[in-house]
């Protein structure tokens, strides 16, 4: 389950997406998840989805990196259609027992799962073609009004990078975890769920000191770098914004437009 982890990997490619302005990236990104959460009809999901599934067709990332974006996500998946179908009013559907089903649940439901994998799918694309160097620049440089009100822009850009780059780091560490523990004769796949969370602790103890090691192994190595922070510091690559960006971000909006008429019309 770990491996299938993706979130926070960079795969590297020549593709029109992988090529745009990573400012431009993160805007549309922003967009695409205003299509989602304005939708309020099916058709306004099937806006989103298109507009999802043209950005992964141009940035050639495969298709199974979705699906493996959304196994770790299944238990939220599944929980909130429980949720939906059983505690939603409406014309019942299906009757048995305490058990009422209706047909506005079953809507709820549908349309929550489609929003909540559409939601995951489409954000993973940012950081699927983006390098996380770059995407710190690109952060800083949209936060940079904020500088006017003594805001740590570059810090916290640098914070959220990091993060972002030691969730596959940490991902690793912890399978290695994992397999030395089994490997020393520790049950971890059968009793029930308070027998499974004792078991973690032996792999969330080493996963905690490993994890402040490798962040004073980190803040060392900036430190012998004479790292001081954003002030004086240049840029080895300048962002630049060229036609292909405003042109993906016109197709953005225009989206989002047809989700609005979507919804106008068929409300």
């Amino acid at each position: 389950m770990l491996s299938d982890i993706t979130i926070g990997q960079y795969f590297p490619g020549k593709s029109a997406v992988h090529r745009l302005d990573p400012r431009f990236k993160i805007i549309i990104t922003a967009i695409f998840i205003v299509m989602l959460f304005s939708a309020d009809t099916f058709a306004g999901l099937a806006i989103g989805l298109i507009f999802m599934c043209i950005s992964y067709g141009i940035s050639k990332i495969p298709g199974k990196l979705i699906a493996k974006s959304l196994k770790p996500i299944i238990p939220i998946i599944v929980i909130t259609s429980i949720l939906n179908l059983f505690f939603i009013g409406g014309a019942s559907v299906f009757h048995i027992w305490k058990i009422n089903i209706t047909d506005e649940g079953l809507r709820t439901a549908a349309f929550m799962v489609i929003r909540i994998a559409a939601l995951i799918a489409g954000s993973s694309l940012l950081t699927y073609t983006t390098s996380p160097i770059i995407l710190t620049d690109a952060v800083e440089q949209l936060m940079e009004p904020l500088k006017k009100l003594h805001f740590p822009v570059h810090e916290l850009a640098m914070m959220m990078t990091i993060a972002l780059r030691f969730i596959p780091t940490l991902i690793e560490e912890t399978d290695k975890i994992m397999a030395a523990q089994k490997a020393r004769g520790a049950d971890m796949d059968s009793g029930g769920l308070i027998h499974r969370a004792k078991a973690l602790i032996p792999i969330l103890i080493p996963l905690f000191i490993s994890a402040f090691r490798r962040a004073e192994e980190l803040a060392l190595a900036m430190e012998c770098r004479c790292y001081k922070g954003g002030e004086g510091r240049t840029k080895l690559k300048t962002l630049k914004s060229g036609g292909a960006d405003y042109a993906a971000m016109s197709l953005s909006l225009l989206f989002l437009a047809g989700v609005f008429v979507t919804n106008a019309v068929l409300q």
